[in-house]
């Protein structure tokens, strides 16, 4: 493995600032790493490797008449294959889409473009962000670097296996139930869902639009928060878009004192059901937090109790509704049938049954009989009405700590064929604790916190609405102090692949 790939995103940046290195030779050593082990890991749908280079090209030149840049200007990225890219084809891992190439760009392509980040590729995902594994794909399943009997998580999973192979140093990725942070806390790496409307949903393929959030990705804190502030800003494009300034979310993650911070543990996420060595884990964190100054006192939210149940009568309701256009006539795949007229009800029928998988087809169905006459207000509006009291339950809670701590799911990452990983019931059980921060629009990160039978275990934080940069003053000096008490997730991670 390439020295370059081991260096987190900052360090590529202060080496191509002081010219120890050129942005092609970085995203030469990245392209080379993942022909290496794409074939192992899975990560991506795409790759671009001439777009990747004609940018990295077209920095260096910049630099060479010391042009002002971008702080990240040169240092690569993977984008989920969610992000609309204009000329480079978009598929949400489906068949529907199997083919399509955008003719407009997203927001957020936008700006990793001015600012003069090379896209290695589109990365892997659940079909339309849909499912926990990375499993529901129409491209291949994306295996988890840690072990590859085991599923890197999802939706983003290949956004995440990527960072966790040392295939790129950042990744965007998006998180609509905990499709950031939960792959995150599987492969050891640091995944953060936003404020809702704090980074641009256009351009972005939607699944759940009240719930869907751009999430940036590294392989540190510091990396995340600096990929955040790129991203983050008002979109006149977006309607959903907030007006807040933008600063200050790496200076936070750089700060190195835990001290005054009172960090609430949720009483309904403390553990109870959750595997040994994910709830040890936690537990022992919260010590090192503790040791490190931080005040730790545990918080009621009982409506917490009933948000999974919520979320999974909002998201399908809403998933029916996004993808009520993919009829055969307006977007994507188009199937005739074999037999029989051929009308806008049978074309509709037989592109929905080629272009969607079962994953899918279970949402479009669930949520369609929530929103039919005689059913919407027993379900959907009585899940709207949980979610109103998930945001004041919050809202107590954060008037009482300066963030809400837990782990991030339940098990460390679950193996390829168990009975876990299989059940839907299961799966969707995993998203307990992610959940909620999407229910209420608060902002949530996933850091890595130890291991538990050799793979990693992500530790939660959540921050109130707008306050995203409290999330990083507690983050950054945590993952400082789990580092010095010995806790080096990713250094055992590159050391295993490094003797492979």
């Amino acid at each position: 493995m390439s020295e370059l790939t081991r260096k987190s995103a900052l360090e590529l940046a202060a080496g191509l600032k002081a010219g120890e290195f050129s942005s092609v030779e970085v995203t030469n050593a990245h392209l080379d790493r993942i022909h290496s082990t794409e074939d192992e890991f899975g990560s991506f749908i795409t790759v671009t490797d001439d777009l990747a280079l004609e940018t990295a090209k077209t920095v260096d030149a910049r630099r060479s008449t010391g042009e002002d840049v971008h702080a990240l200007a040169g240092v690569p990225v993977a984008l989920k294959d969610l992000v609309v890219t204009e000329g480079v084809a978009t598929t949400a891992g489906s068949t529907m889409l199997e083919n399509w190439v955008p003719p407009y760009e997203s927001t957020v392509h936008n700006k990793i473009k001015a600012a003069g980040l090379p896209v290695l590729g589109k990365t892997n995902l659940d079909e339309f962000a849909m499912g926990s594994t990375t499993e529901h794909s129409a491209f291949g399943t994306t295996r988890n670097p840690w072990n590859l009997e085991h599923v890197p998580g999802g939706s983003s999973g290949g956004a995440a296996a990527a960072l966790a192979g040392f295939q790129a140093p950042l990744s965007v990725g998006t998180d609509t139930g905990g499709s950031v942070r939960q792959p995150a806390a599987f492969t050891g790496t640091v995944g953060v869902k936003p404020t809702y409307g704090s980074i641009s949903r256009f351009g972005i393929i939607a699944m759940a639009s009240s719930l869907d959030q751009v999430g940036p990705m590294g392989r540190s804190v510091a990396d995340a928060a600096v990929l955040h502030e790129l991203l983050a800003g008002h979109d006149p494009f977006d309607s959903t878009s907030l007006p807040d300034p933008v600063a200050g979310y790496v200076s936070a993650a750089q700060t190195s004192d835990l001290k005054g911070k009172k960090l609430g543990v949720i009483k309904q996420l403390r553990g109870e059901g959750h595997q040994d060595g994910v709830r040890d884990a936690f537990s022992a964190a919260l010590d090192v937090a503790a040791a490190a100054g931080a005040e730790i006192v545990e918080v009621d939210c009982p409506s917490i109790s009933y948000a999974l149940d919520a979320y999974y009568l909002i998201m399908p309701s809403e998933v029916s509704s996004n993808l009520a256009r993919y009829d055969g006539m307006r977007y994507g795949l188009r199937i005739e049938p074999e037999t029989g007229p051929v009308t806008a009800e049978t074309v509709m029928a037989a592109t929905r049954a080629a272009g969607f998988g079962d994953e899918v087809k279970r949402r479009i169905i669930l949520g369609t009989y929530a929103l039919s006459a005689g059913y919407y207000d027993a379900y959907y509006g009585s899940a709207q009405k949980i979610r109103t009291l998930v945001q004041n339950d919050f809202a107590k809670a954060f008037a009482s700590c300066d963030v809400l701590v837990s782990p991030t799911a339940p098990t460390t990452a679950l193996k390829f064929g168990a009975e876990a990983a299989s059940d839907p019931m299961a799966l969707y059980l995993g998203d307990v604790a992610t959940i909620p921060a999407n229910l209420a629009g608060i902002p949530g990160m996933s850091l890595p916190a130890g291991l538990a039978d050799g793979l990693p275990v992500g530790f939660q934080i959540l921050a109130p609405a707008r306050e995203d940069v409290k999330m990083y003053e507690v983050a950054g000096p945590l993952e400082a102090a789990l580092e010095a008490s010995g806790s080096r997730v990713l250094d055992t991670l590159a050391e295993g692949l490094t003797t492979k």
